[in-house]
């Protein structure tokens, strides 16, 4: 879920347009493992200090189209495993099979 700051910028035409041309680019498959992808990711973390900066929210050198497993990695790689193998967290928080 996005954070508050960024709420309306992932909202706007603009990343719509950019998101939706990224995954175009990279025919809808994460870049990591090549399974079907499910999240457009930026690399430079966005901040408050950063989110206008369109270098780093539109472009496509800072973004990395990732599927939820990959993404979860990404995020809590420096973290302890915290569900079972083959399980995960959607969304809404909610533990579902991993789809592999």
């Amino acid at each position: 879920m996005a954070k508050e700051f960024a709420k309306s910028f992932y909202k706007s035409k603009a990343w719509k347009k950019c998101r939706e041309g990224y995954i175009k680019s990279v025919f809808g498959l994460c870049e990591r493992c090549k399974r079907p992808g499910y999240i457009v990711h930026h690399k430079t973390k966005l901040t408050p200090n950063n989110i206008n900066d369109l270098y780093l929210t539109l472009s496509w050198e800072n973004l990395e189209y990732l599927c939820q497993d990959c993404h979860n990695k990404e995020h809590h790689s420096n973290h302890k495993e915290i569900t079972r193998e083959g399980l995960m967290f959607d969304e809404k928080g909610n533990l579902i099979q991993s789809p592999l």
